[in-house]
């Protein structure tokens, strides 16, 4: 039984999750040939607070950063 942890920030909506599980769901069990029923996964979001960034925790990066919206992240992030 495949077991998957995926850490991530807080902010995603449960549809945006809903929508990570079925797919990673779908490249566990082409990958590993298993049935989805044996597919686990479990996801930890992670408060700004207890993630740090170049030394800061997250939220203080945020700010000084100048960042307003969560987006701005994720396209940072995703690059």
């Amino acid at each position: 039984m495949p077991i998957v942890s995926i850490c991530m920030l807080p902010g995603r909506s449960q549809k945006t999750k809903k929508i990570l599980l079925r797919n990673v769901t779908a490249a566990v069990t082409s990958s590993l040939e298993v049935k989805p029923e044996a597919v686990r996964i479990i996801i930890h979001e992670i408060p700004y607070v207890h993630f740090g960034i170049a030394g800061l925790p997250a939220d203080e990066f945020r700010r000084r950063a100048g960042r307003k919206s969560k987006k701005q992240d994720r396209k940072i992030s995703s690059k």
